[in-house]
């Protein structure tokens, strides 16, 4: 059976579909010792696939939930030595990495995996997984400043949407709210930028959800394995929405 060479890598655990794309068209890539540069080139299990001139090996896929805590880094490494998500799986073999990004100051649901095609499908916003999130905003928005969250916010060249938002609760004497957006979109910093610019800038943040997936029972810094039924249904969901 033959199947995708990105696809392979990404299977591989060394990185996700998208950036083994990447590895691929940069001639990173070698198949059989020859390099390869076309995306639509298709391995078996009897080809040698090196990246990097390193010869890949086929994981056993996993999946995990992390309640990710407030002031650690949403991916493998930090060049700033900063603490990343990784560290809290020092007993996991696997080379995983996380579905997206959670910002630096944002805590909640976070997923790890090592499957490439898992992490694609929930990455991808056609998808349109929901992403509930919980926010504390300094200031309280009017109506007509959440009615811009449907219609769309422009920022850095990006046009920024929510799925559904609403206010939870306000505190006029100290003039804080608290709100639920839900999201399909995972732009860098998304949340902050679209508060910021109506003027209400965001104190804390935490997401409560992804699709069906919570934290109850996992503290900050705890994780647990996904269980099969959970990875059913994410693809599952995935599918009936793509």
């Amino acid at each position: 059976m033959s199947e995708r060479l990105q696809k392979v890598i990404a299977n591989s655990g060394i990185t996700s579909r998208r950036k083994a794309e990447k590895l691929i068209e940069a001639g990173n890539v070698k198949v059989n010792g020859k390099v390869v540069r076309e995306l639509g080139t298709k391995v078996t299990s009897f080809d040698e696939v090196k990246v990097h001139d390193v010869p890949i090996e086929k994981e056993q896929p996993v999946y995990y939930v992390l309640h990710k805590p407030r002031g650690v880094i949403s991916s493998i490494s930090d060049d700033k030595g900063r603490k990343t998500v990784i560290d809290y799986f020092d007993e996991v073999k696997q080379r995983i990495y996380p579905i997206g990004r959670l910002d630096y100051d944002t805590s909640g649901i976070l997923l790890l995996t090592n499957d490439g095609e898992f992490a694609h499908q929930l990455m991808h916003p056609k998808y349109q997984i929901d992403k509930e999130y919980i926010v504390k905003t300094k200031g309280i928005p009017s109506k007509a400043d959440l009615q811009s969250f449907y219609q769309g916010i422009q920022s850095e060249g990006e046009r920024l949407k929510a799925k559904h938002v609403k206010i939870m609760s306000t505190d006029p004497k100290k003039q804080t709210a608290i709100l639920k957006v839900i999201l399909h979109q995972g732009k860098n910093r998304q949340l902050r930028r679209m508060f910021e610019a109506i003027q209400t800038p965001v104190d804390k943040l935490k997401r409560e959800k992804y699709g069906f997936l919570t934290t109850e029972q996992l503290q900050p810094g705890d994780y647990r394995p996904l269980t099969p039924h959970e990875i059913k249904q994410l693809k599952v969901l995935a599918n009936e929405n793509c």
